[in-house]
């Protein structure tokens, strides 16, 4: 049994993204592994302002603002696998996933201030799920190529990308081989764990 915690980056309840990130979660949860997700439109996340006020202290997340950042640097603490669940938006992630990535990657590293301290987080594993309407090769391509970097940068282990393509407007998204493709990432991302 692995927690999982799933950052959703849709502004879409009932979207694309939301109906892989379903499936992914239902074959997690038939094999007993506990899932938390966010839906991050839902929080109140502010963007961050490189004040490094995060750095001072090396064995917590802090950060000055208030707001529900610390409910997510909990679950990313406590999980095995944190899965970043995002709609491509002009060839990268939604604002609020980026808001998440930037304070993650100064609140979770504590590389930045006077004096070099750890990366909190080291080791915890990183997945992809998202959509996009591009060729996945041109759609999600530098996405994955941040998230890899930002992995390398936060010494996590970077696990993977399910993307889906979405053909336009006027077709459905939603079929039977992209809920297979859901559920065996899932699969394939607790037999590397």
């Amino acid at each position: 049994m692995k927690k999982v915690c799933i950052l959703k980056g849709s502004p879409r309840k009932e979207g694309n993204t939301n109906a892989l990130v379903s499936h992914f979660t239902k074959a997690l949860e038939s094999k007993d592994n506990i899932v938390k997700s966010f839906d991050l439109y839902d929080m109140k996340l502010e963007g961050c302002l490189a004040c490094r006020s995060c750095q001072k202290d090396h064995t917590k997340f802090g950060c000055i603002h208030s707001d529900d950042m610390q409910d997510i640097f909990d679950a990313v603490m406590d999980c095995d696998l944190l899965v970043l669940a995002s709609p491509i938006y002009s060839w990268y992630c939604t604002p609020p996933m980026k808001a998440v990535l930037d304070r993650m990657v100064y609140g979770m590293n504590k590389f930045y201030g006077e004096s070099v301290g750890p990366a909190l987080w080291e080791g915890k594993n990183v997945a992809i799920i998202t959509t996009c309407g591009y060729r996945p090769d041109k759609g999600a391509d530098l996405f994955e190529e941040g998230i890899r970097r930002y992995c390398k940068h936060s010494h996590l282990n970077y696990r993977g990308m399910l993307v889906e393509r979405h053909l336009g407007y006027n077709t459905v998204f939603m079929d039977d081989a992209k809920a297979a493709h859901a559920e065996d990432f899932a699969h394939t991302l607790m037999a590397q764990l």
